[in-house]
C-alpha cells in the first residue's frame, strides 16, 4: 500500500471491488439498437427510391407540366399526344401588321410558327435524370413539391414571315421622286414630288421574333418603314416663273417715237421659250432646287442689229450771220442725237422676261447733245466776222448741172464747224441720187466724161477748197480732176481783206466714199459756212465766218510743166440729137503738171512754208455729140 507523501491527514488508498447495477446491460444495448434502426431506415429509403425510379422508368416525374398540361406519369407518346391536342397557337394567334391607317393580318402558322411536341417532351423527360443520383433526387423532389413547367419548343421559320412581309412591301414601297418642271411647245408642265418609302423587312422580323417565341397572341406589329425625302419637294416656284415668261409677248418700243421711227417690235412667247433653260442646282444639304434663266444673247444680237437704224447723229443748228447786228440767225434748229444703249436695254428686257406685269420695254438711248444748239450766240461760238469768201463761175453749164450745184451747195449753207473738227465734204454732202434732188448729167469719172447723177457737185467742192485754201486752214485731203476744167479756174477769193485769183491747180474733185475733201478748223473759234447760188450771175460763193487769227496766205504759182498737147476732137452718137445737130460736151485742153504753193504766216510768224499743191492733168480732146450715123470719119 502506497501513501501520498506530503498531504497531512490522508490515508493510503486501497482498491475496492466494482458493484454491478441493473441499467448497465441497456446502456450497452441502446447504441446497437439505434444503429440497427438507422440502417433499417436507410434501407427502406433506398428501397423506396429504387422502387420510385423503377415506377417512373420511361415516365415523366410528378409535378412536371408543359403548355398548361400536367405531364406527370406520362410516357413520351402519351405526353406528345396530350401536348399536340392542347396546341392551338398556330391557328389562334393572329398578328396585325400596321402602317398608318393600313393593316394586314396573318396567323402564327402562316408566318412559319410551329410547335415541336417531341422536343418539349424530351425536355420534360430529362428533368430528374442524367445529373447524378442526388442531383436527380433533388430535382425530382423539387418538381414534386413546387412544380416544374417546361417551356414549349416553338419553331419560327422566318423565311415564311419574310415572304409575307415582301408582299406587304410591294404595296408600301415607293421610289423617291423629285418634283419636276418642263417647258415644251410653250406649255409648262409639272409633276409632284414623292417621298420614297421602303419596308425594312429585317428590322420588322426583329420585332416579330420575340413576340412569336413568347407565344404572345393578338399582338400588333408596327411595320418599320424607311422614308427618304425628295431633294426637290416642290417645283411650283420655277413653274410660275416659266408661266410668266411665256404668258404674253414682250413689246419693245421707242418712247416718244416720231413718225419716222421704226417699231414697235414684239418678242413672241415662242422666241422667249427658246432662250430659257432649266437647271437643277444642289443646295449642299441634301436638297436641291430648279433655277430658271434666260440666255439673252439672241436679244442682244437683235438689239445690236437694230442699233444702226436707230442711231441719230446729233445735228448742229444752222445759222446765218447778220452783217449789221453781228448776231446769228437760226435757219434750222439743232437736233439731239441718240444711240441705242444695248446693255441697258438688254437689262430692262431681262427684268421683263419673268414678270407678268411688265410686258412693254422702252428702248434705252444715250442722248447726244449737239455741240451747237439753237440757242448758241455769236459771242459764245466766237463767230464775229467774215474771214473769207470764194467765188467760182459755171458759165455754159447745162440746166442739170446748175440744179446739182444748187442742191449740193444747200447742204453746206449755215454749217457750223467746231474748233479742232476735221471737215469732210462727203459727210455733209450726203447721198447723191435722184431721190435727194440730183439730176442726171455729165460727170468726170477717171479719165473720161460719162453720164451720171450729180454732175456739178465738184463746182461746190472746188469752191469750198479755195475758201479753205485762202483762209489758211490745214488741207488734209484733196484730189485734182483728171483733166483741167475751166469752171474752176476763173474764180476769185477775198481772205482777211486780201484779194486772190484762183487760176489753174485749185480745183478739188469728190466721189463718195473714196475721194473726199477734208480740212481742219485749227482755230479756237467755231467756223460758220454759208453758200450763195446766183443763177443769173452763174456763180457760187462760199463764205466762212469766224474770228480772225491774224493769218495771211501767200500764193505762189501756178507753175506749169510737162505740157502734153490735146488730141483731135471726138464724136459720140446720141439718140437725143437729130441729123445735122451737134452738141459740144467737153473742151480741148492740154495735159500739164501744175504746182501751186501756199505759205501761211500768223502775227508775223510763218506757220506753213511753201505747201505744195500738186495737180496732174491729162490731155483732153474736145468731144461733140451728133445724131446716130453722123459721126465724122476723119477728124484731122
Amino acid at each position: 500500500m502506497e501513501t501520498i507523501q506530503g498531504v497531512p491527514g490522508t490515508q493510503p488508498l486501497s482498491p475496492q471491488p466494482m458493484r454491478r447495477s441493473g441499467l448497465w446491460p441497456w446502456l450497452i444495448r441502446l447504441p446497437l439498437l439505434g444503429i440497427t434502426a438507422g440502417m433499417l431506415l436507410v434501407f427502406l429509403a433506398i428501397l423506396y427510391v429504387a422502387m420510385h425510379q423503377l415506377q417512373y422508368d420511361g415516365l415523366i416525374y410528378p409535378g412536371i407540366s408543359a403548355y398548361g398540361v400536367n405531364l406527370s406519369g406520362m410516357n413520351k407518346q402519351q405526353a406528345m399526344a396530350a401536348l399536340a391536342a392542347r396546341y392551338t397557337y398556330g391557328e389562334n394567334a393572329v398578328f396585325t401588321f400596321r402602317d398608318g391607317d393600313r393593316s394586314w393580318q396573318m396567323s402564327a402558322r402562316d408566318l412559319g410558327v410551329t410547335f415541336d411536341p417531341e422536343q418539349t417532351v424530351n425536355e420534360a423527360l430529362r428533368v430528374g435524370r442524367g445529373d447524378g443520383l442526388f442531383a436527380n433526387l433533388a430535382a425530382q423532389i423539387d418538381a414534386f413539391a413546387n412544380g416544374y413547367a417546361i417551356q414549349p419548343k416553338v419553331i419560327f421559320d422566318q423565311s415564311k414571315a419574310a415572304g409575307f412581309l415582301q408582299k406587304i412591301a410591294a404595296e408600301i414601297d415607293k421610289p423617291v421622286r423629285d418634283a419636276t418642271v418642263s417647258l415644251n411647245a410653250g406649255k409648262v408642265a409639272t409633276t409632284p414630288s414623292q417621298v420614297g418609302r421602303e419596308l425594312d423587312v429585317a428590322a420588322t422580323l426583329g420585332l416579330l421574333r420575340p413576340v412569336v417565341l413568347n407565344m404572345s397572341t393578338g399582338a400588333e406589329i408596327k411595320l418599320i418603314v424607311r422614308e427618304t425625302a425628295p431633294a426637290i419637294r416642290d417645283a411650283e416656284a420655277a413653274a410660275e416663273k416659266l408661266r410668266a415668261a411665256v404668258s404674253t409677248p414682250i413689246q419693245i418700243y421707242i418712247e416718244a417715237a416720231t413718225k419716222t421711227d421704226p417699231g414697235p417690235w414684239q418678242v413672241s412667247p415662242d422666241f422667249i421659250a427658246g432662250m430659257i433653260s432649266i437647271v437643277r442646282v444642289d443646295d449642299g444639304n441634301g436638297t436641291a432646287h430648279y433655277e430658271v434663266s434666260a440666255n439673252t444673247d439672241p436679244l442682244k444680237t437683235f438689239l445690236q442689229n437694230l442699233s444702226a437704224q436707230l442711231t441719230v447723229e446729233p445735228v448742229n443748228a444752222r445759222f446765218l450771220f447778220n452783217e449789221d447786228s453781228k448776231q446769228l440767225e437760226v435757219i434750222s434748229d439743232s437736233v439731239d442725237g441718240r444711240s441705242l444703249d444695248v446693255e441697258a436695254t438688254l437689262k430692262a428686257l431681262q427684268g421683263a422676261i419673268f414678270n407678268r406685269d411688265r410686258r412693254r420695254v422702252a428702248l434705252v438711248f444715250h442722248q447726244e447733245i449737239p455741240k451747237v444748239n439753237s440757242k448758241s450766240t455769236a459771242a459764245e461760238l466766237g463767230i464775229t466776222e467774215q474771214i473769207v469768201q470764194a467765188t467760182t463761175f459755171f458759165y455754159g453749164s447745162t440746166p442739170e448741172r446748175r440744179t446739182n450745184i444748187q442742191v449740193a451747195a444747200s447742204r453746206f449753207h449755215g454749217l457750223v464747224i467746231a474748233p479742232g473738227e476735221e471737215f469732210s465734204f462727203n459727210k455733209y454732202l450726203g447721198d447723191v441720187s435722184p431721190e435727194t434732188g440730183y439730176e442726171t448729167g455729165l460727170v468726170i469719172y477717171g479719165n473720161q466724161t460719162i453720164k451720171g447723177v450729180g454732175g456739178g457737185v465738184c463746182q461746190v467742192s472746188s469752191t469750198v477748197f479755195q475758201a479753205a485754201f485762202f483762209a489758211g486752214f490745214p488741207i488734209k485731203e484733196r484730189y485734182a480732176h483728171g483733166y483741167r476744167v475751166g469752171y474752176y479756174e476763173s474764180g476769185s477769193a477775198i481772205a482777211y481783206g486780201q484779194k486772190y485769183n484762183s487760176g489753174v491747180g485749185l480745183d478739188a474733185t469728190v466721189y463718195a466714199p473714196i475721194i473726199d475733201l477734208k480740212f481742219v478748223n485749227d482755230t479756237p473759234y467755231y467756223l460758220l459756212m454759208t453758200s450763195t447760188f446766183r443763177p443769173t450771175e452763174q456763180s457760187l460763193t462760199i463764205k466762212f465766218y469766224s474770228t480772225s487769227t491774224g493769218r495771211v496766205v501767200t500764193k505762189e504759182g501756178p507753175t506749169l510743166s510737162k505740157v502734153v498737147p490735146h488730141g483731135p476732137a471726138k464724136y459720140q452718137e446720141s439718140a437725143d440729137l437729130k441729123p445735122g445737130q451737134q452738141r459740144q460736151i467737153d473742151y480741148a485742153v492740154d495735159g500739164v503738171d501744175v504746182h501751186v504753193y501756199r505759205t501761211i504766216t500768223q502775227n508775223g510768224q510763218t506757220i506753213a512754208s511753201r505747201e505744195d499743191f500738186y495737180s496732174h492733168y491729162l490731155p483732153w480732146s474736145a468731144i461733140f455729140q451728133v445724131a446716130p450715123g453722123f459721126a465724122p470719119t476723119n477728124t484731122n
